[in-house]
């Protein structure tokens, strides 16, 4: 056989089995460490079923629903997001771009070295690089990696905005409803007051109780001003979350408090590694870790490709082709690595170390997000069962308040029992509402904690449709 055949044919087989030897650095299993289920949840019997994408839905409030999808169409930090993640996206698509071929056209002048003449030259050059070893993988795991982050960003932009938007809004509602209670304490306050004036010019009352009176008709008056302006927070807090610079009219209108009702939920751990955003993006990481660890190793190796050429010239001095009008190559391109000092090498362990921290960031993601569930599971039962007292203490002083008014219709009593029964009963109100908003927020908490909101394909085909 021809020296030089068999000289081939060795070249290629050992390039062969190089490039299967080196084909890349392998993605690490994750085995992430989820619980077989959650020790807070309800029995199957009594849970209702939830949706993720729409979690916001179980409290019934169609004014609600309609600011959580303005929020998700119009807030800028989502839309920055979806413009981030279009940006990655793009790069992601073209990423295996750099291993084909490529044509480029080029013109310039040039000098003899003599300077005697100078020379147009225009002509093409075209490369080829094979990327192989696993380079091309690894390039192409960085972009998708890129991408996924950015998928996830998005994500948790949505989960958060949905809960910011319920949270305010429950809190906006919580706000009002305190501030007319507040008021109908103030009130009473000061029906209680007016009757101890007219008790003590009666001898009835001492001054003391007058006292009294008329500072608890002021602490009322003084408690007022904190609803108050939580109400001017949360609205213009929603108007922020909204994308607009000031709040709709129609929010400041007093409304009940949004509220769960009987529901009980449950929900399975594949659920958490499928929506959480932050377990998303440390997979993301990890899989841009492990492109990293591949282009390093890849750089340990020779970059095997094809280039090309082909050019004229035309003197500028004589205004006339040369005589040697067109000039044309073809042949291998290599970059051969020799000596660096061992500065890749180094810069391979070094991206490995990276690639294992990876997947410990992984792994620490989905143990924080299990507890974040689990907390966040047992604190809702706790607020649920917080809610029901309140609601049974409430209608234990209705039933009382209701039974002072027929005593004082009947004479049996004085006003200012009733009055005393009447303030008992606002008091019970506020507790009760504060007891229907914590529930309210815990719910908030687990679905932020489970990742809930639109994925991020539904969100930007629904602002594409409206912009």
């Amino acid at each position: 056989m021809d020296p030089f055949r068999r000289l081939t044919r060795i070249a290629v087989a050992a390039s062969a089995g190089l490039a299967t030897a080196c084909a890349g650095i392998a993605v690490p299993p994750l085995s992430p460490p989820v619980p077989a289920g959650w020790r807070h949840a309800a029995p199957q019997e009594q849970a209702s079923p939830v949706d993720l994408r729409g979690w916001w839905h179980a409290f019934n409030d169609a004014a609600l629903d309609s600011l959580v999808e303005a929020a998700l169409r119009d807030n800028l930090q989502a839309a920055e997001a979806r413009e981030r993640l279009l940006a990655s996206r793009e790069r992601a698509r073209v990423a295996g771009a750099a291993y084909l071929p490529h044509l480029r056209a080029k013109a310039e002048d040039a000098i003899d070295p003599d300077a005697s003449a100078s020379f147009f030259v225009t002509g093409f050059d075209a490369t080829w690089e094979s990327g192989l070893f696993g380079r091309r993988a690894a390039t192409t795991r960085q972009a998708r990696g890129d991408a996924d982050a950015s998928a996830a960003s998005l994500q948790q932009v949505h989960v958060s905005l949905a809960g910011e938007v319920v949270r305010n809004w429950l809190e906006l509602r919580a706000a009002q409803q305190r501030a007319a209670t507040l008021e109908r304490v103030i009130e009473l306050r000061q029906r209680q007051l007016d009757q101890t004036r007219i008790r003590a010019r009666l001898k009835l009352a001492t001054t003391q109780a007058v006292a009294q009176a008329e500072s608890e008709r002021a602490q009322a008056g003084a408690e007022l001003s904190e609803p108050q302006s939580e109400i001017d927070r949360l609205a213009q807090g929603l108007a922020v979350l909204l994308g607009r610079n000031e709040p709709d009219p129609s929010w400041l209108a007093p409304a009940p408090i949004p509220s769960l009702g009987t529901l009980r939920i449950e929900q399975a751990p594949a659920d958490l590694l499928r929506t959480r955003p932050e377990i998303a993006r440390a997979e993301a990481e990890v899989l841009r870790a492990a492109g990293d660890a591949g282009v390093a190793r890849a750089n340990l190796l020779p970059r095997l490709g094809i280039g090309g050429s082909l050019v004229w010239s035309t003197s500028l001095s004589s205004h006339r082709l040369t005589r040697s009008n067109a000039l044309s190559s073809v042949g291998p391109v290599i970059d051969l690595p020799l000596f660096d000092w061992g500065a890749r090498r180094a810069e391979l362990r070094a991206r490995q170390h990276e690639l294992q921290a990876s997947v410990y960031a992984y792994r620490q993601a989905v143990l924080q997000g299990v507890t974040e569930v689990e907390t966040g599971l047992g604190q809702l039962e706790r607020q649920r069962e917080r809610q029901a007292a309140s609601e049974r203490a409430f209608e234990s002083l209705a039933n009382a308040e209701r039974a002072a008014a027929t005593r004082v219709r009947l004479r049996l009593a004085s006003p200012g029992d009733q009055i005393e029964s009447q303030l008992a009963l606002a008091q019970a109100s506020l507790a009760m509402a504060d007891a229907t908003t914590a529930r309210g927020l815990a719910f908030v908490s687990l679905y932020k904690a489970l990742g809930g909101a639109p994925l991020p394909e539904a969100a930007m085909t629904a602002a594409g449709a409206t912009h």
